[in-house]
């Protein structure tokens, strides 16, 4: 695992070398999280209480805070992998003696903890500054292991979308459609609290509410309940989107060697 490490640090120092890029993205969210503010105390102003479904004024901007986070600091390898599978560049990245995946995660991750992290504290300031401090320190440790979880889940299927390019030319309508599922279903925009209980049982059938909701959610009102019911959704949507990324990746290069020799 030597090397993977070396492969994140790597990376990590790449993206700290160019931060007025990574500045630019981390800055948006203080718009977001401006829009959000003024829209959802219009909401709690008009519903004329102080929680809705049980969150207050204040919960609902830190967990938008930490879901645009999430959002915003996670892997974009559907393109890059798609690249490399069209240019047929994957084929050199085939003969190093590093798995394919692992690579991409490592270098995905690397990028990822910088500017997730720079996102994560421009958002906390302006956060802090509109509805006071954060939630409970208690519960920033378990929520850093449930937003590890949200990226994996996000790399499984930014990887299951990059690989698509073996079989389909172009992958961006595939990766337009994920985000836009994530966007509703994972509560990006709406916390699924305010939802349809329908709609939110549908929702919760699937992984969208484990890679951005759950997190947010315990977030804000830390209960060992909740870290255990969304790390377990984690893991059990992690051994099935892995399981598919691991037999489209070898199918995918039996594709390739018998094609491309």
């Amino acid at each position: 695992m030597r090397k993977y490490a070396a492969i994140f640090r790597i990376q990590l120092l790449n993206s700290l070398a160019y931060p007025l890029e990574f500045l630019g993205r981390s800055v948006m969210v203080v718009m977001f999280l401006w829009i959000f503010f003024q829209l959802w105390r219009t909401v709690y102003a008009v519903n004329g209480s102080a929680r809705l479904e049980g969150l207050s004024l204040g919960d609902t901007l830190w967990y938008f805070m930490l879901a645009e986070s999430i959002e915003l600091g996670r892997p974009r390898l559907a393109q890059s992998i798609a690249q490399a599978v069209k240019e047929g560049s994957i084929a050199y990245l085939l003969n190093k003696p590093f798995d394919f995946l692992l690579y991409q995660m490592s270098a995905g991750l690397g990028e990822s903890a910088v500017r997730m992290g720079l996102t994560a504290l421009f958002g906390s300031a302006v956060t802090w500054w509109m509805v006071g401090p954060p939630p409970s320190p208690l519960g920033w440790l378990p929520t850093l292991l449930l937003v590890l979880g949200a990226w994996m889940l996000h790399f499984c299927v930014n990887a299951l979308i990059g690989l698509l390019a073996f079989v389909t030319e172009e992958t961006t309508p595939f990766e337009w459609i994920y985000q836009k599922l994530t966007f509703v279903l994972g509560g990006l925009l709406i916390p699924l609290d305010f939802y349809p209980r329908w709609l939110q049982t549908a929702a919760r059938a699937l992984p969208f509410p484990a890679m951005l909701y759950g997190p947010s959610r315990y977030f804000v009102q830390p209960e060992a309940e909740a870290f255990w019911r969304t790390a377990g959704m984690q893991l059990a949507w992690l051994l099935a989107l892995g399981s598919i990324l691991v037999l489209a990746y070898r199918g995918g290069v039996r594709r390739l060697v018998i094609n491309g020799g």
